[in-house]
């Protein structure tokens, strides 16, 4: 299993819909989640994109120098970049953070988001453009020089002089739920990514790409899109996730929802249908919780529990076939902590953080009791 972690470009704090103990996300504050990850082990974080988001590419150039090992899930945007544009882009960060980049393809969901930014397509045209600038992109990435005259994307003689550190191209990640998705998923991408639903519509998804994908001899990768509220036990867990929604009014939901509906993506009216705006039954699935879509786009779900609860649940889903797990939670730089001590334990991961060693060789793990004796490793 790898697990990723997230960067809040789009706020955070300790409430969804309120200012009400929200803090700042500056270029300080973003460097401690992320060396906070890389410190911890995680694979990676994903930066999220749209207008309501600082831009992934930015933030990732610079998170590249305050860490080591982790990687960036970064957006590219057919219509709103140009392939060759975006595959320079791609090929610089990719050798400046020596091969930590991986690319999440975005094909879009709000339309009012996309004409703002100048993009008039339709839903099914979005995959069509998505189609043809891929074809560019892995062409470019892989040393050609590409003349290319599709419907939507016409270049001539176009080539990527400084290649990229990864071979072909750094991996491709990707989202969606309507049949155009999944047919483009199972034609080009690498890794296809789910949100959060329950077990048994995330198996559909994974059988219906497999198909898809096999009928022309490929395979791909499973991830999903999670939250995590994991506390030492249930009812505390519970009790933080009805916590984390007290500020959140009817007005508010209904606003939010209202939103939403304008989108003409297949994965946000599914998340939205898990709750249908309502409160009373935000338990979707064994421990699966509703409550963040109500006021939140995306990803809208959370695994709630005690550690051996929540890892019980993610290993549900690595059976199904998935093995990149994109979690987070609020505020993302403490849950960050919390998820890796009390999950990482119960999980087949691989983990580059440093265990205490006997004695006390290379500094305090846990503070000394009475100021003279060694802290246990476990409670028992």
């Amino acid at each position: 299993m790898n697990l990723f972690w997230f960067l809040p470009t789009h706020g955070d704090g300790h409430f969804l819909g309120t200012g009400h103990g929200a803090r700042s996300v500056s270029l300080g504050y973003l460097g401690q989640i992320a060396r906070a990850a890389d410190d911890l082990g995680y694979t990676g974080v994903l930066i999220p994109t749209g207008r309501s988001c600082e831009d992934p590419w930015m933030v990732a150039a610079a998170m590249v120098p305050l860490t080591r090992h982790l990687r960036f899930l970064v957006a590219v945007r057919p219509g709103l970049m140009s392939p060759t544009v975006a595959a320079r882009m791609t090929s610089t960060l990719d050798r400046l953070s020596e091969g930590r980049v991986l690319v999440n393809v975005v094909a879009g969901g709000d339309p009012a988001e996309a004409q703002a930014d100048g993009l008039f397509l339709d839903h099914d045209e979005r995959y069509i453009l998505t189609a043809e600038f891929l074809q560019v992109w892995k062409r470019l990435l892989a040393g050609e020089s590409v003349s290319f005259e599709g419907k939507h994307i016409r270049v001539k003689e176009a080539r990527v002089i400084y290649p990229a550190r990864q071979k072909p191209h750094p991996p491709l990640f990707f989202g969606g739920s309507s049949p155009a998705a999944h047919e483009l998923a199972a034609t080009m991408l690498d890794t296809y990514l789910s949100w959060g639903e329950p077990p048994a519509a995330v198996a559909a998804k994974i059988a219906d790409i497999r198909q898809r994908a096999g009928a022309l001899g490929r395979k791909l990768t499973y991830g999903i899109r999670l939250h995590v509220i994991v506390r030492e036990t249930n009812a505390e867990a519970w009790s933080a996730a009805n916590d984390l929604i007290r500020y959140v009014d009817d007005e508010t939901i209904a606003r939010a929802q209202h939103a939403f509906s304008h989108f003409d993506s297949e994965g946000q009216r599914r998340m939205s249908a898990l709750h249908s705006g309502r409160r009373d039954k935000l338990e979707v699935s064994p421990n699966l919780w509703a409550g963040v879509g109500l006021v939140r786009g995306g990803a809208g779900t959370a695994l709630v529990g005690d550690p051996p609860t929540v890892a019980a649940r993610l290993l549900e889903y690595a059976n199904l076939g998935v093995d990149d797990f994109i979690l987070s939670g609020y505020p993302h730089l403490e849950e960050a902590y919390r998820t890796a001590e009390l999950l990482f334990p119960l999980l087949p991961i691989e983990q580059r953080a440093v265990a205490a060693p006997e004695g006390n060789a290379t500094g305090p793990f846990g503070e000394l009791v009475a100021n003279q004796y060694l802290p246990r490793t476990s409670s028992s």
